[in-house]
């Protein structure tokens, strides 16, 4: 009984200790991507609420889960995201789960 209880105590021990030391990622409200047509400004935390806190939705399926990472969405690439429904256009596409970007550049796409 004395070695499950020192085993017990050991095993807490050392999981207190390791929370102390884990690094604790939070995912950031927004992420700015600089474009020469204006800077986009994406709002991560609304997007998170809309696929209801699950990140799978997105993270790894259709961008990887690294600051800065907007997989193929460069420039003059929007009809062809939109069209294999790749990156932003994967939601954001005529008639998809959000507004495309025909005609609507100013949503995204911000000169100051």
């Amino acid at each position: 009984m004395r070695k499950f209880i020192a085993v017990a105590v050991a095993i807490v021990f050392v999981a207190a200790v390791g929370s102390l030391f884990a690094e604790e990622t939070k995912a950031p409200n927004e992420i700015v991507y600089e474009a020469k047509t204006g800077n986009v400004t994406f709002p991560h935390a609304k997007h998170v609420e809309a696929a209801k806190n699950d990140c799978k939705v997105c993270h790894d399926a259709i961008f990887k889960q690294a600051k800065g990472q907007l997989g193929d969405y460069k420039a003059a690439m929007h009809k062809t995201a939109e069209t294999g429904k790749t990156s932003c256009g994967a939601c954001h596409n005529e008639g998809g789960k959000a507004f495309g970007t025909k005609g609507n550049c100013a949503k995204c796409h911000v000169k100051k």
